[in-house]
This record gives structure tokens, sequence and C-alpha cells, in this order.
């Protein structure tokens, strides 16, 4: 079963750490099954419940997945091979399209911004004991633009970026081996992050509207403790929820209050279309805004609003470890939103057009593509490792789908942020002569 690789150990950390030490090592090959409990526990002599345990340890490292009477099997991609991981490397001459940045000449200056944080940092610094968790300031003005949006009240809380608060709601709230339905095509992050806690991702197709009401639906009568959905600018795929579809969301969640609602936002900035939120159709709720796509990805910024039972143990838990998040940082971000450093109308007029003018050279080639919103474009292709083999030959890096993929049909994501309108002929003909034309069908 196992080959030549022999597990060891005595007590279940031991017998935990043989097991990883064969996957790193490639000695335990993905997919591989290990042995039942009790077999193992014979050839090590140790109590079954000794051995439970090692598996236990290891399905909430996301190292293992355990598949009821199948037995417990190596994940296909263990949490320590993330997807950023499946990429192209790119040589000289080739254009890179796929590492999902945001246009740097659409991003603000931001030394204005730092050096206005640091004149009042030092009028008023920031002391062990002496501060509060958000900064005034940015709780005044996160509040009002969730106002504006019509997220229902609640409390601000700020954290690292948008799956630092995911993380930290679903640890909140969640036990390893509850259900989580995530959008498939998704973020690749958040894939792996989901089993990394020992979660099970449930996943649900997306259109170009969003998550799509029957899968949700479907998620729901499974079981599912917990619902993470991208409101806009959805990556890889650009969908955008629309009015019609978040009616359909809403009333589906209303009818389960006791799910987790997570919703992701970062594309709150660099849109153009109408925040439709979900949040305050179930008891617990979460939506975060990432500053990253913006104002900059070093700006490791996020504010999020939700229940005030969920805010506060996450606030609370981020007091027992990183205890706040850099007041001067938090300052220079209140900076730039009281400025008004980005030109939203603008910086969301710029990516649709790169967007929309790349969809539509596809389709005039005969290759279906999607990209209601943000900076990505998603492509369905037959077969995606020839795709993006053939793009590469051509000149241009895309990300493979399988980033962002479990179970929906294959495709490639292009960022295109660094197009410009000369671009895209050139763009889509390779795309159209490697990808071939796709069935016009659902990417979900």
């Amino acid at each position: 079963m196992l080959g030549e690789y022999r597990i060891e150990g005595r007590r279940a950390a031991e017998i935990a750490a043989s097991v990883e030490h064969g996957v790193a090592s490639g000695a335990l090959a993905p997919g591989g099954p290990l042995p039942p409990l009790r077999e193992l526990a014979g050839d090590l002599g140790v109590n079954p419940n000794t051995v439970a345990a090692a598996y236990r340890i290891l399905r909430e490292r996301g190292v293992i997945e355990t598949a009821g009477r199948r037995g417990s099997r190596v994940r296909h991609r263990p949490a320590s091979t993330p997807r950023g991981s499946l990429g192209v490397e790119t040589a000289p001459g080739v254009r890179d399209l796929s590492d999902g940045n945001p246009d740097t000449a659409l991003l603000p200056p931001l030394e204005g911004a730092l050096a206005a944080a640091a004149r009042r940092s030092a009028e008023h610094p920031t002391l062990y004991g002496h501060r509060a968790a958000v900064d005034p300031g940015l709780d005044r003005l996160a509040r009002a633009g969730f106002d504006a949006d019509g997220v229902p009240p609640g409390p601000i809380g700020v954290a690292s970026g948008s799956l630092d608060v995911i993380e930290r709601v679903l640890a909140a709230h969640l036990r390893p081996g509850d259900g989580v339905a995530v959008e498939d095509p998704g973020w690749g992050s958040l894939l792996d992050l989901v089993p990394a806690l020992g979660l099970r991702p449930v996943p649900l197709g997306v259109d170009d509207e969003g998550p799509l009401a029957g899968d949700l639906a479907r998620a729901l009568d499974s079981g599912v403790r917990a619902v993470v959905v991208t409101d806009r600018a959805q990556n890889p795929t650009g969908a955008a929820i629309g009015a019609a579809r978040a009616a359909e969301l809403r009333a589906l969640l209303a009818s389960h209050r006791e799910v987790l609602l997570v919703e992701d936002d970062h594309g709150h900035a660099i849109v153009d279309v109408p925040l439709y939120p979900l949040a305050g159709t179930t008891d617990h709720w979460v939506l975060v805004r990432s500053v990253a796509k913006a104002y900059g990805p070093d700006l490791r910024l996020a504010v999020f609003t939700g229940d005030a039972l969920t805010v506060d143990r996450v606030m609370g838990r981020q007091r027992l470890g990183p205890g706040w998040i850099s007041t001067l940082l938090q300052r220079a971000v209140v900076a730039l939103w009281e400025a008004g450093a980005v030109d939203v109308p603008a910086v969301a007029a710029a990516y649709g057009a790169r967007r929309d003018a790349l969809v539509r050279a596809l389709a005039e080639r005969g290759v279906m593509a999607y990209g209601r919103s943000g900076m990505n474009v998603w492509v369905p292709v037959r077969d995606e490792t020839g795709a993006v083999a053939r793009l590469l030959r051509a000149g241009y890096a895309v990300a493979p789908g399988a980033r962002f993929r479990t179970g929906s049909a294959q495709g490639v994501r292009i960022t295109v942020s660094s197009l410009a309108a000369g671009d895209i002929a050139p763009l889509a003909d390779a795309v159209a002569a490697a990808a071939g034309p796709a069935p016009a069908r659902s990417y979900g």
C-alpha cells in the first residue's frame, strides 16, 4: 500500500510527523491511500486511538482527507503546495499575463499618505495598552462606505488582508470537518485555505451573475456550515452578483440563518458595478474589503464589518496573536481615502475597457470568454495544459485554470492590467490559436 515507505512513531504527533515527511519527500504520493487505523496501529504496536489522533492532526493540517469507507488518503494538493505554485516559468520576451496584479500606473503614490500618517503618529504615538484596535478615522470612513452600499450596521474590524479576515472568521465559528461552500472556479488561496483548516470545501458553480442559486440550495441542504462568496470582480471569472441573483441567494440564505456567511468585496474601488450585499440574511456574517487592488498589494490591510459576536471573536483572537494592525498603516489608508487618491470611475473604466476589448476580440474569433468586472478574463478551454503551453510558445504566460478549480470545467485566466489597445488583437489571435473554440456554457 505504501511501497517502501514505512510510517513510524509511538505518539500521535510522531506518527503525523512521519506521514508529513513522507508526503514532503514524495514517498507518499498525492491521492495515495494510508493504512486503515487498526492495521497501522497493529504495525506500530500502539492503540488505534493514537493513530486516529494522528490522522486527525493530519486532516486539520490539510495533509490528508478522509472519504468514509474509502479510508484516508494523501490530498491531491497538500496545504504545503499552494495553488499559486501552479504556474509557468516565463523566459525573456514572454509577456506575463498570469499574475493577477493591478496596473501600477493606476495605483496612487503613497509618499504623502505615509508622511501624513507618520506626522500624526509622532503627535499621538501608539504604545502598548494605549490604543484602539481600529483607528477612529478608519472606523468612521469604513462605516460610511459600508452604509453607502447598503451593508447592514455592525462594528468595524481591521486585519491584514481579505484572506486573513476569512481565515479568522472561519476559525471563530467552525470545526474541522465542517462543510464550506466556495465558488468553483474561485480564488485559489481560499481553495487552499479551507482544507488547510481541516474544513470540507463544497463547490458552487458560477456564471456572470455570481454563484448559481441551484448549487447554493444543494449546498445548504447538504448541511454546509459556511458560505464564502465574492460580490464583485470575482477571481478568476470577473463575475459580479446582480440584483436578481442577490435576491435569489438572499432568499435561500434566509431559510438557513444558522449558516455563517462571508462576503469578499475586494473589488470595491476598482469596479463600476453596484454592490448587492447578501449580509444580514443569516445570524452570523461578515463583509470584508481589502485595499490591495486599488491602493497596492503591499498595503496589507482590510476592513470588515459583521454581526457583533463574529467581529468580537475575530478581534479578540487577534489581540492574543499579532495584537493589532499597525496604526501607522491604518492612518496612511485614512489619508488616502480622505484625499480621494484613487479616481474610482476612471480606474474602473480603464480596467473595463481592456477587459471588454479582449472579450469582444475573442468572441469575434469564435472563442467564448468571460469578464464582467475586475481585471481578469476567464477563457474556457478543452485542454488547459496544452493551451498554456501553446500560448507560452506564442510569447504569453497565462494562469492555468488548475489554480482556481476543484471540479469545474477547464480554463485559463488572463490578467488585463498591463494591456494597451494595440495589444488586444495579437493576444486574441494567440488565444484563439491556442484554445480553439470552446462550447458556450456556464464555467461553473
